[in-house]
């Protein structure tokens, strides 16, 4: 089978496309014959080697790697002990870590059967495919606010494909949402359902705390990962960061960082954002879409930011 990836660690021109032999679904698992799956910035730092150089265990040795988290496709073999709403022929989404197993970047995937759904009715699989990945993050980032209907929460990247997604879900849970948005991204964050539209960058802080002079509730961070950013917290409050923060928070804000690994066997939640992706809660972006053999330059777009929903890699 064709797969994305690379065998050596770089820049967005390691990427190519890789011969790899076909994998197949044992007990407890599906095969999906992959249409499309998207790209996301993790990608990038696996690429880079920072996460084998972080964590040596976690990357297994190889001589080639296939990165990507999620993607979209038909179910073409089932094993053993596997839910009986996972058929072949089923249009499905999986979501797999990629240092684990092969990446989901490929013409075929292999995937524990509780790892996936099956997709949201009338969206294309191109845009099915930018779901799970962003959404899991989105939803695990309120999940660590710990804060009641009817709080107030900041989100940091309201225009990117999870700080989107964080705005949205953050309304569907009966929060007030102050957001921050460019003068381009305005229209876009508003129609997402921002409460507030504050300045992106250095003004964020001192106009989130003119609408909250005490500090918002809790906040999602999807762009800085600073704990500068607490500032705009009230006391006692959270900061949920995509990335860990290495410095320190004062005023008891606690930092909290998401980690999608934690998530990727739960069936129900899976369920439940590809049901609020097709009853519209959740609005699927697809910033570009590519040929596998146009991987460096999916790569360089992600790494060059400002993007808007996620590149896809159309199979």
């Amino acid at each position: 089978m064709r797969a994305v990836g690379f065998t050596e660690f770089g820049g967005p021109e390691v990427m190519r496309i890789l011969e790899l032999p076909e994998p197949h679904a044992g007990r407890g698992q599906v095969r999906i014959k992959v249409a499309a799956a998207d790209v996301n910035p993790s990608d990038g730092v696996y690429r880079s080697g920072y996460v084998k150089k972080l964590s040596p265990g976690a990357f297994p040795d190889s001589d080639a790697y296939v990165v990507g988290w999620d993607a979209a496709g038909v179910i073409d073999e089932v094993g053993d002990d596997v839910r009986s709403e996972l058929t072949v022929g089923t249009e499905a989404l999986a979501l797999v870590l990629p240092q684990l197993t092969r990446g989901a970047q490929a013409e075929y995937l292999v995937a524990p059967a509780e790892s996936v759904v099956r997709a949201p009715r009338g969206v294309t699989p191109t845009a099915a495919s930018t779901l799970l990945m962003n959404g899991v993050t989105a939803r695990q980032a309120l999940e660590l606010l710990e804060v009641p209907p009817g709080a107030t929460v900041a989100v940091i990247g309201a225009a990117g494909a999870v700080g989107g997604f964080a705005v949205q879900l953050a309304k569907a849970a009966g929060l007030t949402v102050i957001a921050d948005a460019s003068e381009r991204d305005r229209d876009l964050v508003a129609a997402l359902g921002a409460d507030h539209l504050v300045p992106r960058g250095d003004g964020f802080i001192d106009a989130v705390l003119g609408l909250r002079p005490d500090g918002v509730d809790g906040l999602i961070d999807t762009a800085r990962f600073t704990a500068a950013v607490a500032a705009a917290v009230r006391e006692g409050g959270v900061v949920a960061t995509l990335r860990p923060v290495t410095d320190a928070a004062d005023r008891g804000v606690r930092l909290r960082a998401v980690d999608v690994s934690k998530d990727l066997g739960d069936t129900g939640a899976l369920d439940q954002l590809r049901d609020q992706a097709e009853s519209g809660v959740l609005t699927l972006r697809v910033a570009a879409t590519f040929a596998p053999e146009e991987a460096a330059q999916a790569h360089a777009l992600m790494e060059a930011g400002g993007v808007r929903g996620r590149p896809v890699f159309v199979f």
